[in-house]
């Protein structure tokens, strides 16, 4: 690739995401109250999101389990562990990979 290339690749990504972020504002304009359906998907997709994330990262967990499947698998008790012990999403991941690295 040349140079040319991947400044052109690096513009349009930066305006995507720019335009990405001011798309609420400029929908939603001054209001001063978040519509329903907003705030919905703000209490919903978190979890949403990470129930994905779950079963993308322990997906072939039972096909390669005795190559280091039960790595992901005690990474993961430990993470929900952590995470009913001490409710901090941070310590809780931070816990786990670190776990995981030691495995």
């Amino acid at each position: 690739m040349n140079d040319r290339y991947v400044l052109i690749c690096i513009l349009v990504s930066a305006a995507a995401t720019l335009f990405m972020r001011a798309l609420p504002f400029t929908i939603l304009g001054k209001r001063k109250q978040i519509p329903e359906k907003i705030r919905y998907l703000g209490r919903i997709l978190p979890a949403a999101i990470m129930a994905v994330l779950i079963v993308y990262c322990l997906k072939e967990v039972p096909t390669e389990f005795l190559s280091g499947g039960y790595k992901k698998l005690i990474a993961a008790a430990v993470c929900v562990a952590l995470h009913v012990w001490k409710k901090n999403t941070f310590v809780s991941i931070i816990g786990s990979t670190i776990v995981y690295m030691l495995l």
